[in-house]
């Protein structure tokens, strides 16, 4: 410390100013420091909330790459500023959010509450999004389909209140209700059905009751249900969302999973109609192979 001491004193102004914006650029991440009960705050302790800082702009994108969603910008001009009218303005570009719900922690793993958290990773491995950052009490992914953006998020806040890190991902992007996209179980389904809605109620899922109170009570967005079939015998509902897959149910689910990822695509690249004729038509098994 004190040769370190010694060379910032005999250093001149501008490399002091080097090292200051040095230091203090590498401790720019904000910490979750308040949380409701304990688990949750031994959870979050060592977990950013936000990875990265933006801009209240950042509801305007394009995609720059696989990997990132850019602020669309416009494009310099040398010599007299162009005149901007209706018909040169470039057009709002939205990302979509594609959200799984789920349980955080190995405990709950491939369990079959958590198909929604399985059916976004298997979008980022087709896709090639890392899944590796965490922000808004989720973990979090950029990428894009074509040259649509779109962002993925597990939120890590437990099920029931999964709409704490959705409706802040929704405010902060300003993303509109159509674009959000929440993947979740329904006991309701035969095993591996996919049923894509334009809109609807929480069907006493209280993952989807979370969401919908934290988007201001609208019910206006899509959602993709992933059938886990009804418990068997007298086997309690919370019992059985929280039972593992065997294996031959996680090969059907593989299938499920592959249907999913293709329909994301249709839906980002040819629109909702298409995307839910794909997922709600009966497939014949052939389809599947």
């Amino acid at each position: 410390m004190n040769i370190l001491t010694g060379i910032l004193s005999s250093s001149p102004p501008s490399t002091l100013l080097h090292f200051n914006r040095f230091f203090i650029s590498s401790f720019s991440s904000s910490y979750e420091t308040q949380i409701q009960s304990s688990w949750r705050r031994r959870f979050w302790r060592s977990i950013s909330m936000y990875s990265s800082s933006s801009s209240s702009s950042s509801s305007l994108y394009t995609c720059a790459s696989s990997s990132r969603i850019d602020p669309i910008v416009s494009p310099s001009v040398v010599g007299e500023p162009e005149t901007i009218t209706e018909n040169n303005k470039p057009p709002k570009q939205y990302p979509w959010l594609i959200v799984g719900l789920g349980n955080p922690g190995k405990l709950y793993n491939r369990t079959r509450h958590n198909v929604g958290f399985e059916m976004v990773d298997a979008i980022a491995e087709a896709e090639g999004i890392s899944m590796s950052s965490v922000s808004f009490k989720a973990f979090f992914g950029k990428g894009c389909i074509g040259n649509t953006p779109l962002m993925l998020a597990k939120p890590q806040t437990f099920m029931n209140v999964s709409g704490e890190s959705v409706g802040a991902i929704v405010s902060f992007y300003k993303i509109p209700p159509k674009q959000v996209l929440v993947i979740y179980d329904d006991l309701d389904l035969p095993f591996g059905k996919l049923r894509l809605l334009p809109k609807g109620g929480h069907g006493g899922h209280n993952g989807m009751k979370s969401v919908i109170n934290h988007l201001k009570g609208s019910r206006d967005f899509p959602r993709l249900r992933i059938g886990i079939g009804r418990p068997p015998g007298k086997m309690e509902a919370a019992t059985y969302v929280l039972r593992r897959f065997n294996k031959q149910e996680s090969e059907e689910l593989d299938f499920t999973f592959q249907n999913g990822v293709e329909a994301l695509r249709i839906l980002l690249l040819q629109g909702f109609d298409k995307s839910a004729t794909f997922v709600n038509s009966p497939k014949p098994l052939k389809h599947l192979q």
